[in-house]
């Protein structure tokens, strides 16, 4: 049973990569709902803290999603995610925020394909 980046429901979870990286799908079925709830928390987080003007703060919530996306997610989601991180650095909120919003889609889908695995997959 896979649900990798080559399945036709998903363009973001690789599940066999996780699996390879955690060791157990016991293990990687339980980190996930660690996952979705970050996602639904952070990604609108991160947009309004843009929208505020606060990129410091952005900065740190990307930071942490930076560190933890490489565990579940195909490369390119992992490189996205890196490139807006390291702008937020050094960039302005209006600047980071356009990059950003691509972005946002992406984890907006990634944070679909989490659930959609743990409800149709997830328990078999």
């Amino acid at each position: 049973m896979s649900y990798s980046s080559a399945d036709a429901e998903s363009n973001f979870l690789d599940i066999d990569l996780a699996i390879e990286q955690v060791g157990d799908l016991q293990a990687v079925q339980g980190m996930l709902s660690m996952l979705e709830e970050s996602l639904a928390r952070d990604v609108p987080r991160i947009a309004q803290l843009l929208a505020d003007g606060d990129v410091k703060a952005a900065n740190r919530v990307l930071h942490g999603l930076k560190g933890f996306i490489p565990i579940f997610c195909v490369d390119a989601l992992c490189q996205h995610v890196a490139r807006v991180e390291e702008m937020s650095k050094t960039a302005g909120a209006a600047e980071v925020g356009i990059a950003y919003a691509p972005l946002m889609g992406d984890l907006e889908q990634l944070q679909g394909e989490v659930v959609d695995y743990m409800n149709n997959q997830g328990g078999a």
